[in-house]
């Protein structure tokens, strides 16, 4: 019994999760959000999580000069396919893992960081590798949900984060967002945190803006 239930959490974090995250990221208000913040790269852009792409149909190919996509995982990253195909600045994919970018320091003009934050391994340190290969004016475009300010949200956030890790294949609902930047010698430079309108709270705590890596 044991085995066939692996086999099934296998196959559901293999084929079923990844499809559920895609549908729920790529949903209206949250395409609607990503669209204030991704026209704003430049340069070389480095991705993280980019995964079934869904940032790609919002860069400016009078901006951005190309796209370094970073994603850990094989599933999402075959629903980008298509994404990539038709993308209008030129893609380059990389598969591994954020805490480890493959990338020479001070290499990249912009990083995007787009419900990403959530889910990788160890959040400290995919955002000190990204600190380390912006350029010293570079800029980290971010875009994240994570634990409210509201006390009475962030004890139901704590409550059903497991539940929730499991369903979205490793998404957290409590990671604090712009303390995390900070504590990675990130100095915030424009921030709107909120909640997305429709959505159960717990879910729904969006971070947005933009910061620079500190000298």
């Amino acid at each position: 019994m044991r085995g066939s239930r692996e086999g099934a959490m296998g196959f559901y974090e293999r084929h079923i999760g990844p499809r559920l995250v895609s549908c729920l990221c790529g949903a209206a208000d949250i395409r609607a959000e990503r669209e204030k913040l991704v026209p704003a790269a430049q340069g070389i852009v480095l991705e993280i999580g980019i995964g079934p792409g869904l940032n790609l149909p919002l860069y400016d190919p009078a901006r951005v000069s190309r796209v370094i996509g970073v994603d850990p995982h094989a599933s999402f990253l075959k629903l980008g396919t298509s994404r990539r195909d038709s993308a209008p600045v030129p893609v380059e994919i990389r598969q591994e893992p954020a805490e480890r970018i493959q990338l020479p320091a001070r290499s990249v003009d912009t990083a995007v960081v787009t419900f990403t934050l959530c889910s990788v391994q160890d959040p400290a340190r995919c955002l000190t590798e990204i600190r380390r290969v912006l350029r010293p004016e570079g800029r980290l475009l971010f875009l994240e949900h994570g634990l409210s300010r509201e006390e009475a949200v962030a004890r139901w956030q704590h409550r059903l984060n497991p539940l929730w890790r499991s369903l979205a294949v490793g998404c957290n609902l409590d990671r604090p967002v712009l303390a995390s930047l900070r504590a990675a010698g990130f100095s915030i430079e424009a921030a709107q945190e909120y909640y997305l309108p429709r959505t159960p709270k717990p879910l729904a705590y969006l971070s947005r803006g933009t910061a620079r890596p500190e000298p």
